[in-house]
């Protein structure tokens, strides 16, 4: 009975309000409407929607919590998981993991995972006394974090919950990596939910020291043989651009998509408060079809802007979520698809007034699957823009590992690990660093497994 009632849509800004604010798309359910779509979940006794899930959330156990109305106990359950429900509820691509896994999606419509997990987390936030945390008195074994994303957060958290003191350095004046810098506020609020989840471990013992550039400021040597850390968790991520390596691409008005990002969402540039300066082009070009070209086209349109978004395959092959492709249509953003561009066009004064492309067809799969894009001779054409944004994907920065005697890395940068230990001893890895950009939920994945790890080798030595 539960799998016919229809998945409860969740309530949105307009299209044309929001394209003009940078305030949150997504309202969220209400309790009434969490609990309808809690009803929908079958709770199978093999629950594949947990399997699915790379930081191992009981699903149904939560879900039923919420339909009994229990929304302090489904965030317990939750949290003994997660250490960010408000962050994962928001970006985790459940449509392709818990989601993409549930019974009901076989012939229907899934439950909406995600969808529940930010409710519950928002709910306790808003209407819940807040709880003192209890610090586990420390072992005083001291642990440091290198990075404070996804995996380092993760890992923070676990390592503090069995007693360590717990330690994360960040280079940037702000912790969250990329749910700071690089989710758009329209997609993920920085004060209504990265800094209050950041609080939450703040109150269990954590310590997060900021402008700490680990491999200039400081070596994992010096955290380790000077400053008394038994061990070093190294969640950098992966931050440095890649970029089309076309002719033209020095011109003023080309920019990384981490760049224009960052000083979006770390430095608030669309902000009126804000020094920040950001260019507001006329118009603007965003290469890419990931997550990451959607928030900086979604961006650049708020910034007012037209914006269109050229991408080399079809739409059936755009690895962005679907929920981020339909708002971007929705929001007037244009797709130039199975296109390429060839050149950046320039004008007297060195600034871009175009982009050349061709036009691509797709040919046979390559490595990952996919079908090859491949060049139509003679099928040239320019799109008139004042800026391009590429955002292409991110290499790893090498300079951890080549401060650090004995870390060794693959031919890509990334560093080799068995099990999240790396070459060398006492030092554990996790996250893009080791895996090359992936998403929020799979990197808190690695930061849990490295975490039991780091505990496993201090009990043990």
């Amino acid at each position: 009975m539960a799998n016919k009632i229809d998945r409860v849509p969740v309530r949105e800004q307009d299209p044309k309000v929001r394209a003009a604010n940078f305030e949150e798309v997504c309202y969220g359910y209400d309790a009434e409407e969490a609990k309808l779509e809690a009803s929908r979940c079958l709770n199978c006794k093999k629950p594949r929607c947990v399997e699915a899930c790379p930081v191992g959330i009981q699903i149904p156990a939560f879900i039923h919590q919420v339909m009994d109305e229990d929304f302090r106990a489904a965030y317990d359950t939750i949290s003994q998981d997660s250490s960010l429900p408000a962050i994962c509820g928001r970006v985790c691509p459940q449509e392709t993991q818990c989601e993409g896994s549930c019974i009901l999606g076989v012939k229907g419509q899934p439950v909406s995972i995600g969808k529940l997990e930010r409710f519950v987390a928002d709910y306790n936030q808003q209407h819940e006394e807040k709880v003192q945390p209890v610090q586990k008195e420390t072992s005083g074994v001291k642990v440091a974090i290198v990075g404070s994303g996804p995996a380092g957060l993760a890992c923070a958290s676990d390592l503090a919950k069995l007693g360590y003191s717990v330690t994360i350095f960040e280079s940037l004046h702000k912790p969250g990596g990329v749910l700071t810098y690089g989710i758009p506020e329209f997609r993920l609020p920085k004060k209504a939910v990265v800094e209050k989840e950041l609080q939450k471990l703040l109150d269990i013992g954590i310590k997060i020291e900021t402008d700490v550039f680990v491999g200039r400021t400081v070596t994992i040597d010096d955290l380790m043989d000077k400053e008394g850390f038994k061990a070093v968790f190294v969640g950098t991520g992966a931050g440095l651009p890649l970029f089309l390596g076309i002719p033209g691409e020095n011109l003023n008005g080309v920019f990384s998509a981490n760049e224009y990002l960052t000083r979006n969402n770390l430095m608030q540039a669309f902000s009126k408060e804000s020094d920040t300066p950001i260019f507001r082009a006329r118009k603007v070009c965003v290469v890419g079809g990931g997550n990451v070209a959607m928030d900086a086209a979604r961006t650049a349109l708020r910034l007012g802007s037209e914006v269109t978004i050229v991408y080399r395959r079809s739409e059936k092959e755009l690895p962005a979520r679907a929920e981020e492709v339909h708002h971007a249509k929705e929001e007037g953003i244009n797709f130039q698809l199975l296109t390429n561009p060839v050149e950046v066009l320039g004008d007297e004064n060195g600034w871009v007034r175009g982009i050349r492309c061709i036009r691509m067809e797709l040919g046979e799969p390559d490595e990952s699957g996919r079908r090859s894009p491949v060049p139509i001779p003679g099928s040239e054409f320019d799109i008139e823009a004042e800026a391009l944004i590429v955002a292409l994907g991110t290499k790893i920065n090498r300079l951890i590992a080549d401060t650090t005697p004995g870390l060794e890395t693959d031919r890509k940068g990334r560093l080799l690990t068995t099990e999240t230990a790396t070459s060398r001893k006492g030092v554990f890895a996790g996250g893009d660093v080791v895996t090359g950009a992936a998403t929020v939920i799979l990197a808190m994945g690695e930061g849990r497994k490295a975490a039991a790890a780091i505990h496993n080798y201090l009990t043990e030595s």
